[in-house]
């Protein structure tokens, strides 16, 4: 059996955390009120990454798979972010709707997970967001067969190469392969780092009545 040897830092390096708090009483009772907060605060101190947000989903072979995308709204009830239709993590959508959205602040020494059901948007939210996408944006969705195996790079850029000739001076229509999800939640955890690993964890759980969140500390 092959051994791996591991980088001495990996095994000795610690940080202690203690840059703020999250109490009970300092949260507030709706988790989405809760997350805005924390997002206004992590744009204003000038992380333009703010958005990244890491999407998890699960295939018909209960396999999981995880990758970054952008948050693009709050708004259908839930968060929002656009991808390819055919893709590895739409193709596990569709088979799948429950996915789990992690996003991390490091400056902050924050997460916030955020679990929930995904659906589609509708097609005039996709039209509205693709029209607002740079004119090269627009071309490389109908270049980019996602997820998809290809030679080289060069075979991308050629076929790029291609489509900026070809809506060259065109309007660019959004492809039907195209568009939004978006991810509603009914469950937050609000993960705020602590001195001595005593880390706050406030979790907020949907309520049957689809109206009425139950806010919970965990151990950390």
């Amino acid at each position: 059996m092959n051994s791996f040897k591991i980088n001495p830092l990996l095994s000795t390096h610690r940080t202690d955390y203690g840059k703020g708090f999250l109490t009970e009483e300092t949260s507030y009772g709706n988790p989405i009120h809760q997350f805005e907060t924390w997002m206004s605060e992590v744009f204003d101190s000038g992380n333009l990454h703010a958005n990244a947000m890491v999407l998890s989903t699960v295939n018909d072979q209960l396999a999981p798979s995880s990758r970054v995308v952008l948050l693009r709204n709050i708004s259908y009830g839930g968060f929002t972010f656009f991808t390819n239709y055919q893709s590895r993590k739409a193709t596990e959508l569709e088979k799948n709707r429950k996915a789990c959205l992690l996003f991390f602040w490091d400056a902050f020494e924050r997460q916030v997970r955020v679990e929930g059901k995904i659906k589609r948007l509708p097609a005039r939210e996709s039209d509205e967001y693709f029209e607002s996408r740079p004119f090269e944006s627009k071309v490389g969705a109908w270049v980019s067969k996602q997820s998809t195996v290809i030679k080289n790079r060069k075979e991308l850029e050629k076929e790029f190469e291609k489509g900026i000739k070809q809506y060259k001076n065109k309007k660019v229509p959004r492809p039907a392969h195209w568009g939004g999800y978006v991810l509603i939640p009914h469950s937050f955890e609000f993960w705020q780092g602590r001195s001595s690993r005593l880390h706050d964890r406030i979790r907020y759980t949907l309520q049957e009545n689809g109206t009425t969140w139950i806010k919970e500390r965990l151990m950390p």
